[in-house]
């Protein structure tokens, strides 16, 4: 069943199922972007800031040990002293800590945005199945890392080997030096060895992430059916919306069949267009009060007709008109001069029954 959904899963995730992803925290990460982004930060610090750190530390101890013969050992007197080595380790180490911190945090931020979720660590029973253990070991995700881990291993033994190779006869002089020499050679060769693994791990961590983030867009793919279910979702039922315009064209149309009867004029094509005008004196232009094509045209006619509105026939003005202008609104400007000629004859009309 399971091979039979992923399967089905062959249309490219939407960006509501990838947002909805993030939101629960399932988002594209390769630990080793974190690794390598910490290993940067650590050989920068020991690179430019081991001098300074060593430094506060040294100094508050030495003067720790040439005093040693004043310092209380009584309850008080080694709180106070204890007290004094966290503030002195933390005024050291606290900058380069927090340096690391930071390191930690951009290796998360450079692969996605900030997320706050607790979906990742609720509790589920897929997390202590048996089965799902056994595909976690044996899995794709498994088999890379393991492949991951022997590359690592390997490879850093690899630089370490061609680092410290060309230094093995300094290596075997180092017991004859004083501390402070010692330390120095040291910090070059840590610093030589830590930027070479950084380069090599810069690019496992690129090809672990693209890997990951692959991984990541296979799981979030959906099946056909989820596509059609979101759309509905997001956009409303096909259907529903459909009897929606039903009813709003049903009720549009018995208004319009309601406002036939009192309109000045009918303008017909004549048996495909209907448009029925209105204009009373005091009003800045015509108003369309209903309009129609075919058998929608055919009844504004039958209206007009049993109501006794005029009914002219006017070809271009029909199509023209039926185009350009909705029902209650004034018809356009550039139609004014043509429908206040047929506005015209009909008034015309009018006046000449009524002397008859």
């Amino acid at each position: 069943m399971a091979d039979e959904d992923k399967e089905s899963k062959t249309q490219d995730p939407t960006q509501k199922r990838l947002d909805d992803a993030l939101e629960k925290g399932d988002v594209a990460k390769s630990q080793e972007v974190n690794t390598w982004f910490v290993i940067a930060a650590s050989t920068l610090l020991l690179s430019s800031f081991s001098g300074s750190i060593g430094s506060g530390i040294l100094v508050p101890m030495r003067n720790l040990l040439m005093n040693m013969h004043e310092i209380r050992v009584d309850g008080p007197g080694l709180l106070s002293l204890t007290g004094q080595l966290e503030y002195v380790l933390i005024g050291a180490l606290g900058v380069p800590l927090l340096l690391l911190l930071i390191a930690g945090v951009c290796g998360n931020l450079i692969q996605h945005r900030l997320v706050f979720s607790t979906q990742s660590i609720s509790p589920k029973l897929s997390k202590i199945s048996p089965a799902a253990g056994a595909a976690r070991l044996f899995g794709k995700q498994a088999g890379a890392n393991f492949l991951k881990g022997i590359f690592k291993i390997i490879t850093v033994g690899i630089v370490m080997a061609v680092v410290l190779w060309p230094e093995r006869h300094q290596l075997d002089a180092l017991v004859r030096f004083d501390p402070v020499t010692l330390l120095g050679v040291a910090k070059t060769i840590s610093v030589h060895l830590m930027g070479t693994v950084v380069a090599i791990l810069a690019m496992v961590a690129v090809l672990d992430y693209l890997f990951q983030y692959r991984q990541w867009f296979e799981r979030q793919k959906m099946s056909l059916q989820e596509v059609k279910e979101e759309y509905k979702q997001s956009e409303g039922d096909p259907h529903i919306k459909g009897r929606i315009r039903q009813i709003r064209f049903a009720r549009m149309k018995k208004r319009m069949m309601a406002a036939v009867p009192t309109a000045s004029v009918v303008i017909t094509n004549p048996t495909h267009y209907a448009v029925a005008l209105r204009y009373e004196r005091g009003m800045p232009a015509p108003i369309c009060v209903a309009k129609g094509v075919d058998v929608l045209a055919f009844k504004i006619r039958e209206i007009a007709t049993a109501n006794n509105v005029p009914i002219v026939e006017n070809v271009p003005l029909a199509r023209a008109l039926h185009a350009s202008v909705e029902v209650d609104d004034e018809i356009p400007v550039e139609h004014y001069h043509a429908v206040a000629e047929v506005i015209g004859y009909v008034m015309r009309l009018r006046r000449g029954f009524s002397r008859a």
